[in-house]
């Protein structure tokens, strides 16, 4: 049977899809409380998911192993994130292959964030400078691969504006690149303006907005420390109580809004960063709101 692809899933969706981002454990502990976790979300029944990729040698295999467990349980199709950092062309060529190898079909192309303690991103020697280098590299390796891509509704960090940005992201889709999941928003609206100014650039793929349950002031803050994204002055307020339990309920109750105006406007579907934890998609909130605009089951 031929691997589904995301492309064809939103494609064919007749509603919208439902996506976890999950991030590989770095050690034997983490893989069993992960595999746990999986298990618990096993009625969520996502769409498919996605999980991050490290570039050194023991994060690497520890990418393939968690991509081979989500795999294994039933959590597909699974999207493998590949970065550009650290790797020469040859090694991203044996990666590729090895992730084909795998029967995986599904990619998210980044080029990747500098490494800790750098401000700039420096491409390894004979290695890639852009994620569009990374999307043409794997469909001439492997065309029948659906590459992701990443958008940033506040604009990328490193971007000198919005237009900039955009034809960056035109770049990508013009390599062969198949639909955009975005990088995290608090507020709808700078999805929509996103949306519209992408299709007013001739962008026509699915844009899937990314969105992250924070449940503390100090959660947001980290969430917003590597992005340009910003929080309304209502969300930061909600989280500023000493009870956690109130400032969780705050932040899903933020979550749930989001996920109902953005469905409600067309949204293709709703990509959610969930830090690998099962209690956030298992929260009754957030459960009933995604029970209102699709079928989850055991």
């Amino acid at each position: 049977m031929t691997p589904a692809t995301i492309r064809d899933l939103l494609a064919a969706r007749r509603q919208p899809t439902l996506s976890l981002e999950f991030y590989p454990p770095k050690d034997p502990l983490g893989f069993g409380i992960l595999g746990g976790s999986i298990e618990r979300m096993r009625p969520v029944r996502p769409d498919f998911v996605t999980c991050t990729y490290g570039a050194g040698g023991s994060s690497r295999e520890f990418s393939f192993a968690a991509w081979e467990l989500l795999a294994r349980m039933g959590f597909t199709p699974v999207v493998a994130h590949l970065t550009c950092v650290g790797a020469s062309r040859a090694d991203l060529v044996a990666q590729i292959d090895r992730i084909h190898a795998a029967g995986i079909r599904n990619v998210m192309a980044l080029r990747g964030d500098p490494p800790r303690g750098e401000t700039e991103f420096t491409p390894a020697p004979d290695g890639l400078a852009h994620a569009v280098d990374l999307v043409a590299l794997i469909k001439a390796r492997h065309p029948e691969i659906c590459c992701g891509v990443a958008g940033y509704p506040e604009t990328h960090p490193e971007a000198p504006d919005l237009a900039t940005d955009l034809r960056h992201l035109k770049e990508k889709l013009d390599a062969g690149a198949d639909y955009v999941n975005t990088q995290l928003f608090f507020d709808n609206a700078a999805y929509f303006r996103f949306l519209d100014a992408a299709r007013a650039a001739g962008i026509r793929a699915p844009i899937l907005p990314g969105l992250m349950p924070v449940a503390s002031p100090a959660q947001l803050d980290r969430a917003l420390a590597f992005s340009r994204a910003t929080a309304p002055a209502a969300l930061r307020a909600a989280l500023q109580t000493p009870d956690p339990a109130a400032a969780r309920a705050a932040g899903i109750a933020w979550l749930v809004a989001q996920i109902d105006g953005l469905i409600a406007h067309g949204a293709p579907g709703i990509h959610l960063y969930i830090l690998n934890q099962a209690k956030t998609v298992l929260d009754p909130r957030l459960a009933e709101c995604l029970a209102r605009w699709r079928k989850t089951s055991s």
